[in-house]
């Protein structure tokens, strides 16, 4: 039976935060981000989480969010290391401490996915109606399409400083391209600087960016593993430091691949811990959507 699947990256290493961010408590009674990502994509009908993690994690892991949350939903683990990494590379790669990218983290998940799934970051919290909506659109995914759930820039600020935003342009509801970008709020201007040409902008509130809430069928594997080798020979001598980026497939798949990439935005607000001041933001922000009611006081007895 195809499961509906919440694919969580979290191999990240968090430097500007100063530690595992992913499991970091933020909740009232020792609760990550994750947890409630996992208790709104349980609501909200997914059959199964699998976390995409670093192998030395595994069990800090398993023992946290792990225990929590496998009697409530299917928990699967995959590691992203160099096992996809065809033997004449892996060499390249004895130096390298970051992991690989975010397409290289889906494609170490492929033997454990079976049926459409959405793909979130573990230190980003999403929000119900974001979650719903990728649910949704999971239910009735089209031959040739994948999703994208886009965030209002206004919504996804650091009062901290500045954060990577990927910029969204559209046309009909379909995604035309996605621009990397360091996104800051300066002086009630929201300034962007394009990572690609150094160039500042100025973005409306409304302006539609990417916080890898990302819907894919699984033939979305095949062309992840078809443009992993491209990158690998591509960047040969540069693989200590390259990144193998989503964006970047999504691009591919669009141009080459003849895929669209239906946009939907929310208006939901994003919550996330780019930087380690931001911990006491978000943790008055659950206290608050608890008072609310949007969440219980005990998550996960309920």
């Amino acid at each position: 039976m195809k499961e509906k699947t919440l694919l969580i990256l979290a191999a990240g290493m968090g430097s500007r935060f100063g530690g595992l961010k992913q499991i970091e408590p933020f909740g009232p009674n020792g609760e990550f981000i994750i947890d409630y990502s996992i208790y709104d994509a349980k609501k909200a009908g997914f059959d199964k989480v699998v976390f995409v993690i670093k192998e030395e994690n595994y069990e800090i892991f398993k023992e946290t969010i792990g225990k929590r949350i496998e009697s409530y939903i299917k928990t699967e683990y995959v590691f992203q290391d160099d096992r996809l990494v065809p033997k004449e590379y892996k060499k390249l790669l004895q130096d390298r401490i970051k992991p690989l990218g975010t397409a290289h983290a889906i494609l170490c998940a492929k033997d454990k996915i079976n049926g459409p799934f959405a793909m979130i970051n573990a230190d980003d919290f999403y929000g119900k109606d974001a979650i719903q909506k990728a649910s949704n659109y999971l239910d009735n995914i089209k031959t040739n399409h994948y999703g994208m759930i886009a965030y209002l820039v206004k919504n996804t600020l650091s009062p901290s400083g500045a954060c990577s935003r990927g910029i969204c342009y559209e046309k009909d509801q379909k995604l035309t391209k996605v621009v990397e970008s360091k996104v800051e709020k300066i002086n009630d201007k929201i300034i962007a600087i394009l990572q690609t040409t150094g160039e500042e902008i100025e973005l409306q509130e409304n302006t539609p960016v990417s916080m890898n809430l990302l819907l894919f069928s699984t033939d979305f594997f095949d062309i992840l593993e078809k443009y992993f080798y491209d990158f690998l020979k591509t960047n040969k001598n540069d693989l200590s430091k390259v990144e193998y980026q989503i964006p970047t497939v999504l691009s591919d798949s669009m141009s080459h691949e003849g895929k669209t990439v239906d946009l939907m935005v929310t208006d939901a607000k994003w919550y996330g811990v780019t930087y380690k001041q931001d911990k006491k933001m978000i943790k008055e922000a659950f206290s608050e959507l608890i008072k609310e009611k949007k969440y219980p006081l005990n998550l996960w007895e309920n």
